[in-house]
């Protein structure tokens, strides 16, 4: 048998070319170091060694024996996927988020992997730390080190709070906006726990016994109702009620004092509450005995002090005036001479106006099963028009997905022993088949999906033209269709024979789908039902890219493109002149009409076309011309606001206009990206019509059109390839390697928007630039919206990480001390969007705090005294509201009625009010679900202002309102704090969140639930930011938020 050794931590002794030794004794070669990592001498390593037999190679009588390597691990991976370890380091148990250092063993003869033990990446200890937030179980140390209680190590009775200065030992760990969690942790000084002070307020004291019940029950707004609570003196001693008032929890004020006596009080309605004295609830109609100084209005406190004698009772009337939608909760407090009792008051405010929307009671996802036919099948196909499959040559092979890693996805197994590149650092040996697999998991994700479309029994209605089929859950993606996609029709008939008709999708509207078929299909269709199956569509998974680009280590500079000299200019950091920046966003519905010639002259060499650039932005365009460090791609980093567009514009015209060589392929990952870049260089007047294309996906309808006048497709697509400046999508792009174009055939690629690709998106274009002198400008964000992935297994294992966003985590991109490297990397830090007030969080939680307010005074602070603000000149405001989260039918998408009533509220105030209305193209309204939205057209619909804009925050990346009104949807109280994905759902990403609150120019109105909210750190920062500065209204606030202004 053999002798199995597992080294943890040994020190590489020796190192050759292809070999080493560890600790002087064991051996290994270079293939066997996992991941292909180059090891240096001195490294510290674990591995697992097999005695050798023949002991060559050891001095005699040192007695120590020779093992041989067979697996060493030397690389790192964040903790995705748990997988069952034999060991841990001691204390230590893996949490998903962590960084990792695994050992795992693969039997190639097995073909099975197993997961040996695990040790975080990195630790240390820190002392006499501050705890600065906690929430639940989770909680927040020194602003930068996240911890839960489900996984801390604490001492015994200890519970860590706010303000608590602790010792712990933390591990790197991913999460949201933290990348340290804390392992273990101590408090310096021994507290202990003592009852919360809400706690101490609500018990009964000094032998007085007052009513606990506080439910106002369901109000409709605008209505009034009294509650009547009393106090009982069951002591021997007289009390004294000195005054009453409320804690302040409710910022709408619903809630006052009516009277306060001591006679005896005819009850309605009495209310046992576990045998205390009962309460009365009194209708806005009635009439209540009261002293000659109250007020029918009520007051916020009442100063009148009363005797309480033994044995007698007090009546403390209080009313309800329901002005805020959602449920809401204030505290009464009574103050005696020596003590304070508190009782909780509690109310559900409700409006008609939610009777207006649709709603039809959830009953789970209805699940379609085809039937089975065993008899014979006639197929009808016909030819389609060449407007909807035009045939291109084809040079590439298909790569069909892999049976073996079919049958595992089915089977659910573990797809490591499949494919074991997927646990490995990606690398150049293993870039082809790791991306190769995770095309293949999304799409089987995908097939998984259009199974589910599969309809039995289905009755579709008869156009004109088309056949019309609903298809429920199609708004939301589930499942996802696009035009062009086939499907098949089978009809039924006698004797077991079946019809297929191949039909294909041809248009898309909400969740009805037009198919279309042959004209004899379509003349015989009478609305019998069909059965209804989709066919998956496969992707081409090749790749043709080199290390330089995707791996780069160092810059090698080289002979810059352009050698000219820059002309010195006024620096323009104080405004913008630019159809980016202003207020009217540009209606991209409207066909463009191609200059025949230059419409404006061009400036000398050395100038800039657009004179209203920043410094950022000019050092970017100099970077990008000049093209020293290519092939390696130069970074354009981009925060909301800061004019990346109008940069890249700016580069485009200078590398076409003077380097006469070039030929730019400007790539996106959506259709409207590429549209806008196409409308922005039309729009500078600088390109004539013989220089543009804009080449368009063979599927796409021409009635969208909005570039029809440069737009190519089909047999266009190689006379497009030979314009000067080729804009495209990323997938479109790979139509050139169907027409045989040659590596080398564009010199330079600028992706846009390159956060949002999948890495295999990006290098589509990328692998037609010459290895040697092609230049790649990458513009985007790393910290808004990565690429959509709908598979998880390929989102665990990195797909959904862009080429943009893994180079910014490289040490030759990262961010040092001193800042980015200025030959890789431009971060433009000038806000020209946003009212200082709206900018200042998104800065400090994803831009280290260096963005810059620059943007016009004149728009920012046109809504800045808004009479609805709690604070004037502070164009922000929370809206708490407690509503109910709801879904309908088979429809797996939420809503939330009292969200979306509040929302049309504030649209009418906006929209409608007599001076200076917000026009309605300058309101955005973004939901995090489509239901919602749907919700919310529906009731703006009601009011006339159905021109708003409503959409998910996927929907609104890249674009700019003057108001941006969020609804949040999700109010479960009931699920558990530490479920946070259960709770928030889509809401838990801090990507989404920076989107979503860095849209506004003037005015950001949040409208949710803040109890559940606060859970997520990003929220948590935006509720603590608003309530300090006084910009928070609605139901009471968590009691974090409360006790944080203590």
């Amino acid at each position: 048998m053999e002798d199995i050794r597992h080294l943890r931590y040994g020190v590489v002794t020796q190192l050759s070319q292809d070999h080493g030794l560890i600790d002087g004794a064991v051996y290994f070669n270079s293939a066997e170091v996992l991941g292909g990592i180059r090891l240096k001498q001195g490294d510290l390593v674990n591995c697992m060694a097999v005695r050798d037999g023949t002991e060559s190679g050891l001095e005699k009588g040192t007695g120590a024996p020779k093992f041989t390597i067979t697996s060493l691990m030397a690389f790192s991976a964040c903790c995705h996927i748990l997988y069952i370890f034999l060991c841990f380091v001691l204390g230590y148990e893996p949490m998903k988020g962590d960084w990792v250092q695994a050992k795992y063993f693969i039997n190639p003869n097995q073909w099975t992997t197993q997961a040996h033990s695990v040790a975080p990446l990195r630790y240390c200890r820190r002392d006499q730390i501050c705890v600065t937030s906690v929430y639940g179980n989770n909680g927040v140390v020194e602003d930068s080190v996240y911890f839960s209680l489900d996984s801390l190590l604490l001492p015994a009775n200890y519970k860590p709070s706010p303000g608590h200065l602790v010792n712990l030992v933390m591990v790197e760990s991913s999460h949201s906006i933290y990348n340290w969690r804390a392992l273990c942790m101590a408090p310096c000084l021994k507290r202990t726990t003592q009852p919360t002070e809400l706690q101490s307020i609500l018990e009964n004291k000094g032998e007085l016994d007052v009513t606990n019940y506080g439910q106002f029950g369901q109000l409709m707004i605008g209505e009034r109702r009294e509650l009547v609570l009393w106090i009982q003196n069951k002591g021997p001693d007289t009390q004294k009620l000195k005054y009453c008032d409320f804690a302040g929890w409710d910022s709408q004020e619903q809630f006052t004092l009516v009277t306060v006596k001591g006679s005896t009080l005819r009850q309605k309605q009495p209310l046992q509450k576990n045998g205390a004295e009962s309460a009365c609830i009194i209708e806005s109609g009635e009439k209540l005995i009261s002293d000659e100084n109250s007020h029918s209005s009520g007051v916020r406190r009442k100063e009148r002090a009363m005797d309480i004698p033994p044995g007698e009772r007090l009546s403390v009337v209080v009313a309800c005036q329901a002005k805020s939608l959602g449920s809401c909760a204030e505290l009464l407090l009574l103050h005696f001479t020596a003590f304070t009792i508190g009782r909780r008051l509690e109310v559900t405010v409700v409006i008609q106006l939610t009777a207006l929307i649709p709603f039809v009671f959830f009953g789970g996802i209805a699940i379609y099963v085809p039937l089975e036919y065993d008899q014979l099948l006639f197929d009808i196909t016909f030819s389609a028009s060449r407007v909807m499959r035009r045939r291109l040559p084809n040079f590439l092979p298909n790569y069909p997905v892999p049976m073996a890693l079919k049958h595992c996805v089915d089977g659910q197994g573990d797809v490591l022993v499949v494919q074991p590149s997927l646990g490995e650092v990606l690398s150049p040996s293993n870039m082809c088949s790791r991306f190769s697999t995770l095309l293949w998991l999304e799409e089987l994700h995908a097939e998984k999906e259009l199974r589910e479309f599969t309809i039995t029994g289905a009755l579709l209605r008869k156009g004109a033209v088309y056949l019309h089929l609903e298809v429920l859950g199609l708004a939301e993606g589930r499942p996802s269709l696009n035009i062009g996609d086939k499907v098949v029709l089978k009809k039924p008939l006698s004797d077991g024979l079946v019809i297929e008709c191949i039909s294909y999708v041809t248009e898309i509207h909400d969740e009805n789908v037009s198919l279309r078929v042959n004209s004899e299909f379509q003349r015989n269709y009478f609305g019998e039902p069909l059965d209804v199956e989709p066919l998956p569509m496969f992707y081409d998974n090749s790749f043709s890219c080199y290390c330089a680009v995707l791996f780069p280590s160092r810059v090698t500079p080289k002979t810059p493109q352009w050698t000219g000299k820059w002309m010195e200019e006024p620096d323009q950091t104080t405004t913008i002149e630019d159809n980016e920046v202003k207020a009217r966003i540009i209606d991209m519905n409207v066909s463009l009409v191609p200059f025949l010639m230059l419409s404006k002259p061009l400036p000398n060499k050395g100038h800039f076309f657009n004179p209203d650039l920043n410094p950022p932005q000019r050092e970017a365009v100099k970077r990008i011309l000049e093209g020293e460090c290519r092939p390696i791609p130069y970074v354009l980093f981009g925060p909301p606001g800061t004019g990346k567009t109008i940069t890249l514009i700016e580069a485009i015209l200078q590398v076409y206009h003077f380097v006469p060589s070039s030929r730019v392929l400007v790539c996106t990952p959506s259709n409207s990206a590429a549209d806008l870049i196409c409308i922005r260089l039309h729009d500078s007047g600088f390109l004539d019509d013989a220089i543009l294309a804009r080449v368009n996906a063979s599927s796409r309808q021409e009635e969208v059109l909005n570039v029809r006048s440069y737009s190519r497709a089909g047999e266009d697509i190689r006379h497009a390839s030979f314009h000067r400046i080729v804009v495209s999508t990323c997938s479109s792009a790979g139509m050139f390697h169907n027409i045989g174009l040659q590596v080398g055939h564009f010199t330079h690629v600028f992706l846009d928007e390159a956060g949002q690709a999948t890495e295999p998106e990006s290098l589509i274009p990328m692998s037609l630039l010459s290895e040697r002198d092609g230049q790649i400008v990458l513009a985007g964000d790393p910290c808004q919206l990565g690429p959509i992935v709908k598979s998880k297994l390929a989102a665990n294992f990195g797909l959904g990480v862009s080429l943009l966003e893994r180079l910014m985590a490289s040490p030759l991109y990262c961010r040092h001390d001193w800042g980015y490297n200025p030959k890789l990397v431009t971060k433009l830090i000038y806000n020209y969007r946003s009212h200082e007030a709206l900018l200042t969080l998104p800065s400090k939680l994803f831009y280290q705090e260096e963005l810059c307010f620059k943007a016009h005074r004149a728009i920012v602070d046109s809504l800045c005294q808004w009479k609805n603000l709690p604070k004037k000149g502070f164009p922000l405001l929370f809206h708490g509201v407690r509503g109910t989260e709801m879904r309908e039918g088979n429809n797996p998408s939420w809503f939330n009625p009292g969200e979306a009533v509040q929302v049309m509220i504030y649209c009418c105030q906006l929209a409608k009010k007599l001076y200076n209305p917000v026009h309605v193209s300058d309101i955005g309204i973004i939901a995090p679900y489509k239901k919602q939205c749907e919700k919310i057209r529906v009731l703006l619909g009601k009011v006339g202002l159905s021109d708003i804009k409503v959409g998910s925050v996927e929907e609104f990346q890249g674009q700019e309102f003057l108001v941006i009104i969020m609804s949040t949807v999700r109010s479960n109280e009931s699920v558990q704090s530490s479920d946070l994905q259960g709770a928030l759902g889509f809401l838990a990403n801090p990507k989404r969140f920076n989107v979503a609150v860095t849209r506004p120019k003037a005015l950001l109105l949040i409208v949710g639930n803040p109890h559940i909210l606060i859970r997520d750190s990003c929220f948590r920062a935006l509720l603590q930011y608003c309530f300090i500065n006084g910009a928070y209204v609605g139901c009471d606030p968590p009691p974090y938020l409360r006790e944080s202004q203590m």
